[in-house]
């Protein structure tokens, strides 16, 4: 089996390190491995699943010799570096949203739209976490009868605004718990046994960017450019795992047992619904793995034809973000290998 030359870029940070992890999980088939980062981290050892890798300073010539980047890094790091990286002849596969509503660039969930890796130029988008959730949940049912409209709440934990939002979480309950004042840096307000509905920047029609993302990236990926999507994102006391209730439009009538049905047999999904005995889909649960899980499928009481509601969670730092790219990987190796 050919081996690959492969660069994480942003490799310190918590989607980063994730990308070791699975890469290393997965026996992805390494020639070498690259852990760039910021220059305060240059020479730092990470040692993970018995192997040590030391970091290196991300410079513009990083990237020689290199056949796969995977791209955990903010916007501008991305931008500065990605360029660099594709004129070197290596495949980007991006997480940051610095490219995902580029027309040359595909932005792929591997469960929804596989086919899409072979439009790349050089550079692969990973969707938003929220989005890759959403739509791994509910690939199974829009192929069989086809997505029209979705509402959707997000319940997006802590650990999806990084380390600093974890360490503000855990801080805030240690200063509630001395009675000391709580400090605020990484949200908006006090996060600790609150729910903030902000996610990101507001537009003008009170939207936020987030909430956003799960529309111009659905209709993307699933290749709808007239899906309508309304969706709230809300950021809760939750350290790992985002849930999101959706309601979900089709063309075709679906019952909710032929729905739990394709949830049973999908891929990327588990079927976990039986609410009677108080199973469903919960963030403990879902946390550390790649599995979305899906129950509370129940029929639409509001009077939409064709509607069904249901309740999801998926570990957005695994399959929401480092994961996700690592499959898109992997389909590339698949492609080459054809």
């Amino acid at each position: 089996m050919k081996k690959y030359h492969v660069a994480i870029l942003g490799a310190t940070g918590a989607v980063g390190m994730q990308m070791l992890e699975v890469l290393l999980e997965r026996d992805f088939p390494l020639a070498s491995l690259h852990l760039l980062a910021s220059k305060r981290s240059a020479g730092k050892v990470i040692t993970m699943k018995g192997q040590s890798f030391t970091v290196a300073e991300a410079t513009e010539n990083s990237f020689d010799g290199i056949d796969i980047v995977l791209g955990a890094a903010e916007n501008d790091i991305a931008k500065r570096f990605i360029p660099h990286a594709v004129r070197a002849g290596a495949v980007v596969i991006d997480n940051s949203s610095a490219y995902r509503l580029d027309e040359s660039v595909p932005l792929i969930i591997p469960e929804v739209n596989p086919e899409a890796v072979h439009e790349h130029q050089g550079i692969i988008a990973n969707p938003n976490c929220a989005t890759i959730i959403a739509l791994v949940a509910l690939q199974p049912l829009h192929a069989k009868a086809k997505i029209k409209r979705m509402v959707v709440s997000t319940y997006q934990a802590v650990s999806g605004a990084g380390v600093n939002g974890l360490k503000e979480l855990d801080d805030q309950i240690d200063a509630l718990k001395n009675n000391e004042p709580v400090t605020i840096n990484t949200f908006q307000h006090q996060i600790a046994y609150n729910l903030i509905p902000q996610i990101g920047g507001f537009d003008e029609a009170g939207y936020s960017s987030e909430e956003m993302k799960m529309q111009n990236e659905g209709r993307k990926i699933l290749n709808l450019p007239e899906l309508q999507v309304n969706c709230t994102c809300v950021r809760v006391p939750v350290y790992r795992s985002h849930s999101e209730s959706i309601m979900v439009e089709f063309e075709q009538p679906l019952s909710v047992e032929a729905a739990k049905e394709l949830i049973q047999n999908g891929n990327g999904v588990k079927l976990v619904d039986d609410p009677y005995n108080s199973v469903y889909p919960m963030p403990l649960d879902t946390s550390d793995q790649d599995l979305v899980y899906v129950g509370r499928i129940r029929e639409d009481l509001s009077g939409h034809a064709n509607a069904l509601s249901l309740w999801c969670c998926g570990d957005q730092v695994r399959k929401g973000a480092a994961t996700n790219a690592v499959q898109i990987a992997q389909l590339l190796i698949e492609q080459s290998a054809e």
